[in-house]
């Protein structure tokens, strides 16, 4: 399950949270530990480039928050980012540098890497989203299966327990979602792979794809 893992998915240089990844397989496995970790790491933040606002949240000087916004610590607002007109975080939550949360998205226990933009109507919870990926308007991640049973991935290899109840999505760099698409309970979707608009899915789909439907997974074609 090589391409699953943190090493495959993810830039780790583009968060501040790459720390958390040590001796961490798979992404996945650092859910649980992302309140605890914004709290420690939130204190050894410099004074000239992060104020404390609040109960354990951070928020970078040149981060642009918007009155309206919402911050729910445990939070982190990385350096440039910004966090639009009605944005709900509900802890748990570190958003990259350069990042972007647009107006009325939610976010709770999260890792939005370096530039990442969820920027229109987006839900993101128990999740982690690597550089630059991108959530077009309305596109959700569903973290709770309908039959409240332990999140199971689907891999073409087998399936991997997580052991987990609330599991929403772990995107690699570069992705791209399509408007409308919910990513069901235990996504993986590989590195620079795109989703097309209205999209449901589910399981894990390789890096450098498109996912066009259910079962209609092609290569990308190189230039």
């Amino acid at each position: 399950m090589k391409k699953l893992t943190v090493k495959e998915l993810y830039t780790l240089e583009e968060t501040i949270a790459k720390d958390i990844f040590e001796g961490v397989d798979y992404p996945w496995e650092v859910l649980p530990k992302i309140g605890e970790f914004i709290r420690k790491l939130g204190e050894t933040l410099p004074e000239e480039e992060y104020e404390k606002r609040g109960e354990n949240v951070w928020v970078a000087k040149s981060a642009k928050v918007f009155e309206s916004a919402y911050i729910n610590g445990p939070a982190i607002i990385g350096k440039n980012a910004e966090v639009r007109q009605c944005a709900f975080i509900r802890g748990n939550a570190i958003v990259g540098e350069g990042a972007v949360v647009g107006n009325s998205t939610e976010l709770k226990n999260v890792i939005l890497f370096n530039k990442v933009q969820v920027p229109h109507y987006n839900y993101v919870g128990d999740s982690i989203l690597g550089y630059k990926a991108h959530m077009g308007a309305g596109s959700i991640t569903s973290n709770v299966k309908s039959d409240k049973k332990l999140v199971v991935i689907k891999t073409e290899e087998g399936n991997i327990e997580t052991g987990m109840k609330k599991f929403g999505a772990m995107l690699g760099d570069e992705v791209e979602v399509g408007c409308g698409t919910v990513l069901n309970p235990g996504s993986v979707v590989g590195s620079r792979t795109n989703i097309y608009p209205l999209s449901s899915v589910r399981g894990f789909v390789p890096a450098d794809s498109i996912y066009k439907r259910q079962g209609e997974v092609v290569e990308k074609i190189g230039d």
